[in-house]
């Protein structure tokens, strides 16, 4: 097995456990990828998706007290890309898209994908704000930390 295949098995097993955090009422549902013309690396991958889907859910019960869920998440795109080098030990990739809510309206998402991170250096974190709906600006006016 390669390193380099080896390494996207972790980074995937680690996201999977790390995404089966409670029960989720809205999965990612857009029936085919949507055609991207460019790569948009790990920004377009469903295991990402599905994490950011899952979470919003939990938040959008538990802290916006809303019957809010994200009901499809489209044109996906890297907005920056720090690499990992010996000054910065985390890779971080910084990604956009537009998130279509259960209500209709469609919102921009902003998310921070680092890595390695978590127990030992071993995993990522997954980090999202959809504009409009961050009501005490953890990630500042418009999302602009994630940016």
């Amino acid at each position: 097995m390669t390193r380099k295949l080896a390494a996207t098995l972790l980074f995937s097993l680690s996201l999977a456990a790390g995404a089966s955090t409670g029960a989720a009422a809205a999965d990612y549902v857009g029936g085919p990828a949507p055609r991207v013309a460019h790569d948009t690396g790990i920004c377009s991958n469903p295991s990402v998706l599905g994490f950011i889907t899952r979470r919003f859910d939990y938040k959008a019960a538990n802290y916006l007290h809303a019957d809010l869920a994200i009901a499809e998440i489209r044109d996906m795109g890297q907005s920056r890309f720090e690499p990992r080098d010996y000054t910065h030990l985390v890779e971080r990739e910084y990604c956009y898209a537009t998130a279509v809510m259960t209500d209709g309206e469609r919102r921009p998402l902003w998310y921070l994908i680092e890595r390695p991170w978590g127990f030992a250096g071993v995993g990522s974190s997954i980090e999202f704000c959809v504009g409009g709906l961050d009501p005490w600006y953890v990630y500042g006016a418009h999302c602009a930390s994630l940016r």
